[in-house]
Order: structure tokens, then C-alpha cells, then sequence
């Protein structure tokens, strides 16, 4: 039996809720709460396995629920099902411990299939919700990739010091007892890393990333 403990401020949807719960075999539902506080205050005597917890709730929010639940009952797998589809909110609430994220539009069949998802030790989120979390993702990645590809060696950042100063290559090659195809070389590779295509270029992300 999976046992369901709902936290929605909507009488209307909290009922429909329960009413679902009850009405599918090996669901329970054995509490539904109209806000954070009178849920945490019950959690120690709840037999709960699931949580349905909205965001946007009377009081506390649901995302500040989450972490103060987790703290009182570790184990609890708290199911996020609210109206808010932005990206800072998901990510908000998978930080704060929640292990699934659905949208209040999700069709009564996939909820209990998501329930019983995060019953086994899943994490379901509504499709939407799972693609904004890859890009994000994918773009933290990225990120990630670019400033490891940004670091220039000690010697990378002497010729590029150099060229913000103003010297040309002869000059850069006589000031580093190095040869002008040195200079270029390395050059070459701070292009590179930096992903510019010219010297202002160059200087100009150099400084703004603090690299000189």
C-alpha cells in the first residue's frame, strides 16, 4: 500500500486529490493538509510514504517545506505538483530535497504512475519540467567547459599581458627570450581558449574575466 499525504491549499483540488487516492487500489491517502505548518507539526505520527506538495501555499512556502520536512523525516519522498513551470522554481525545490516535479495539468493516470515512481525510488517530472532540467544542465556543462578551456598557462598570460601593454610579437619574443613564432604560437592558443578571433578581443575577455 502506498500512503499519500497531500499539501494543497485548494479545497477543491486537495479534495479531488484524496478522492483519487482513495479510489485506486494500493493507494491510501492518510492526510491531507491546507498548509506547510500544520503538516510539519504532524509529520512524526505520519505514516506517509509520498508527499503531493504544492509552492505556492498560505504561510510557508512549499519549497521551505521540503527541507524542514526532510530534516524532521529523511526518508519522506516529496512529490512537487503545482501550477509554477519556471526553471528557478524547479530547481529550488529539487535543491531543497524534493525527488520529482509534476504541473497540476498532469492527467490523474500519470500522477499515480508518478506516485508510484517515487514510491520505488524514481524521479518523475512531467516532460516539460524534465527538459527545462537537461538544458539547464547542459548549460551549467558548458559553462563548466568554458572556463576550464579559459585557463591559459603562466606563460600564456605573459604574452597576453604583453599585448594588453601594447608590444608587438618582436617585442614580446626580445621580452621573453623567446622566438616570434613562439610569440604566435602561443598566441594561437589563447585565441583558443578564450574563444575571440582577434588581440582586442583577446585583452578585452582577459580583463573582464580577471585573468589579467
Amino acid at each position: 500500500m502506498i500512503k499519500v499525504a497531500i499539501i494543497e491549499d485548494n479545497t477543491t483540488i486537495r479534495d479531488g486529490l484524496t478522492a483519487l487516492i482513495n479510489g485506486t487500489p494500493g493507494y491510501s491517502c492518510v492526510g491531507s493538509f491546507p498548509d506547510c505548518e500544520t503538516f510539519l507539526h504532524k509529520i512524526p505520527a505520519l505514516d506517509a510514504n509520498v508527499v503531493l506538495m504544492d509552492i505556492g501555499l498560505p504561510g510557508m512556502s512549499g519549497i521551505d517545506g521540503i527541507s524542514r520536512a526532510k530534516k524532521i523525516k529523511p526518508e519522506l519522498n516529496i512529490l512537487m505538483l503545482t501550477i509554477y513551470e519556471d526553471s528557478q522554481s524547479v530547481i529550488k525545490a529539487l535543491c531543497a530535497g524534493a525527488c520529482g516535479y509534476l504541473v497540476k495539468k498532469t492527467p490523474p493516470t500519470r500522477l499515480l504512475e508518478a506516485i508510484k515512481d517515487a514510491f520505488e525510488g524514481g524521479a518523475p517530472m512531467s516532460s516539460l519540467i524534465a527538459r527545462q532540467v537537461i538544458t539547464l544542465f547542459q548549460q551549467n556543462v558548458g559553462l563548466q567547459n568554458e572556463d576550464k578551456d579559459s585557463q591559459l598557462s603562466a606563460r600564456e598570460k605573459e604574452v597576453l599581458t604583453s599585448l594588453a601593454d601594447g608590444n608587438n610579437y618582436q617585442s614580446i619574443a626580445d621580452k621573453l627570450f623567446i622566438s616570434v613564432d613562439t610569440v604566435r604560437h602561443h598566441i594561437r592558443n589563447i585565441y583558443r581558449k578564450l574563444h575571440v578571433h582577434s588581440q582586442s578581443e583577446a585583452v578585452a575577455k582577459a580583463i573582464r574575466k580577471g585573468i589579467i
